[in-house]
């Protein structure tokens, strides 16, 4: 595992499965053949070098007589399921009232269609297996449950013109995810600007970012590089990043410009 708090939770996991099976007289192959799963699963999760699935969790309270402890177990597993710096990021978003981004190269993570993400993460070098694809695919749907807390964050973003029109994954996957944009756009507490690539003036060219207001007073910005993601804490880094920030939605089109646009390009991929 990449970190030690997924591990820890998997170690724990896999013990209990392990306690309860031997309680119940059988075999891993046995558990497996009645749960659906091979045997090798078993043992990969009892060693924690897997990650069990919701069903093989459920199945394996029921036919272990566990009386649900092994399926409450799920909401840890699923946490623990997704990389920590997904973890770390989602905790943020939860915590922030305001939560304002710019990208420049593909559209947002938040703003993403999970066809759209598993082509991104598809093109990555060295290449993810696709165990790795859907894993990190559904961390990033999970993290889209910030559109959905209550009260309401402000949630704002800007998108390059070129992240628009680039087909990552073929022109029906963009297309798809051009109608994704434009129903976000219908949420009241959501704004999303495109900057367009005839701007003279940009003060976004040092690369994308986001930057992060939360509940208690704090702002924090988040910056995301070819090897590493880093949340940046400094105040008056952070002052930068929200200057920066303003400037770019003063100079890109306005939420409803940037709608008509999005239709616009959307009509032109029919």
């Amino acid at each position: 595992m990449e970190d030690e708090e997924a591990a820890a939770v998997l170690r724990t996991v896999g013990r209990q499965i392990k306690m309860w099976r031997e309680a119940a007289g059988l075999k891993q192959a046995e558990l497996g053949a009645a749960i659906g799963y091979g045997e090798e699963m078993v043992s990969s999760v009892e060693r924690a070098r897997r990650i069990p699935k919701p069903d093989f969790l459920d199945k394996a309270d029921e036919i272990l007589h566990a009386g649900g402890k092994l399926a409450a177990m799920k909401a840890d597993v699923e946490q623990a399921r997704y990389p920590k710096k997904v973890r770390d990021l989602t905790r943020l978003e939860d915590d922030a009232v305001e939560l304002g981004a710019y990208a420049g190269l593909h559209i947002h993570g938040l703003l993403q269609t999970p066809e759209y993400a598993h082509a991104l993460y598809a093109m990555r070098r060295p290449a993810y297996t696709e165990e790795e694809i859907e894993r990190l695919v559904a961390a990033r749907m999970a993290r889209k449950a910030v559109f959905e807390k209550v009260p309401r964050p402000l949630l704002t973003f800007v998108q390059e013109e070129a992240t628009l029109r680039r087909p990552l994954g073929g022109r029906m996957v963009l297309r798809r995810q051009l109608e994704h944009l434009l129903e976000v756009t219908e949420l009241r507490h959501v704004s999303i600007q495109v900057m367009p690539t005839d701007r003279e003036d940009h003060a976004g060219l040092m690369g994308p970012f986001r930057v992060l207001k939360l509940r208690d007073g704090t702002t924090l910005g988040h910056s995301a590089g070819q090897l590493h993601d880093r949340v940046i804490s400094d105040p008056k880094d952070v002052q930068v990043l929200d200057m920066r920030y303003g400037m770019i939605r003063a100079q890109a089109l306005s939420p409803r410009e940037s709608r008509a646009f999005i239709e616009k390009v959307l009509g032109e991929e029919t």
